[in-house]
């Protein structure tokens, strides 16, 4: 078993995202780490015409779902896509290829050279992405966005209220996070099935895999915690982007800091492959929110 890998959960309206994302992990990837790509199986020709089979593995998204036994495709083909790309990139583990995987989204792109010693603490633990979004909140703060550190506030308040963890609250992202399989399986055996559950179960009561996955690792301590601050710079909205730009912000520079830059996809739509409808995932994702509420009041 490997001791790292990169992967990518994508869908055929993210293929041109993918397609940069590939070209920038085969220029910069240091340490050849193995770069995974999962789809759902009538989209990997696509896939294969486009990204192209260089520095690349697929596995379609329906073989890491058969991994886990407890899971209905049906179900999940059910579901809206923005639910269902969470449970397949948190069942990765299961396919038995690697310790450790670097969870990163098509809308992401690296700018430096990168190694496994950029994912992986010298007892080979992985780093976490563990932070309290100091730098969004300050965004919200400044351009007279409240929303932002309610929600933030909201969220953390309640998933540890959920898995039973006091203290101070934390975020797990944004992608690219390093993941290690022992957490997910202690998660799993600990937390879900002795609730009869699993984790579309627990993406349908709480749908955020980063912070489910960083609840676990505090909770259950299955790995050494190594904390660090984000990956890559990530523009969460278009706003944030365009001042950052005006600031003098570029990858050249961002390069010293960052390793790659992510720009969230529902708003950077010049890279969206087909038909796409903008404010449909937000419209979910407030959806979801209030489903959470009243089921915790």
């Amino acid at each position: 078993m490997k001791d790292i890998v990169l992967y990518c959960k994508s869908y055929h309206q993210d293929v041109m995202r993918a397609s940069k994302l590939a070209e920038s992990i085969r220029r910069f990837n240091g340490d050849h780490l193995p770069f995974y790509i999962s789809c759902p199986s009538v989209d990997l020709s696509l896939f294969k015409n486009i990204v192209g089979n260089e520095g690349i593995i697929y596995v379609s998204d329906e073989e890491i779902v058969a991994t886990n036994l407890g899971l209905e495709q049906s179900k999940l083909n059910s579901l809206h896509g923005s639910l269902t790309q969470q449970v397949v990139k948190s069942e990765f583990w299961r396919l038995g290829i690697s310790e450790n995987y670097v969870c990163i989204d098509s809308d992401a792109y690296f700018i430096r050279d990168f190694t496994r010693a950029d994912f992986l603490a010298p007892d080979g633990a992985p780093y976490t992405v563990m932070n309290e979004s100091l730098e969004l909140l300050l965004f919200g703060a400044l351009y007279k966005h409240p929303g932002i550190e309610e929600n933030i506030r909201d969220e953390r308040k309640a998933l540890m209220e959920i898995i039973g963890r006091i203290g101070r609250g934390y975020d797990f992202g944004p992608l690219p996070v390093v993941w290690n399989r022992k957490v997910w399986s202690d998660f799993d055996t600990q937390f879900l099935l002795p609730r009869g559950m699993n984790f579309l179960g627990a993406i349908l009561l709480f749908p955020s895999e980063m912070r489910w996955y960083g609840e676990a690792l505090l909770k259950y301590k299955s790995v050494q915690l190594w904390p660090v601050e984000t990956l890559f710079r990530c523009y969460h909205y278009e706003e944030q982007f365009l001042r950052a730009a005006k600031a003098g912000e570029t990858d050249e520079l961002l390069s010293e800091i960052y390793l790659g830059v992510c720009r969230q996809s529902s708003w950077n739509d010049a890279l969206t492959y087909g038909p796409f409808k903008r404010g449909v995932l937000s419209k979910f994702a407030r959806t979801i929110k209030r489903r959470i509420t009243k089921r915790l009041t």
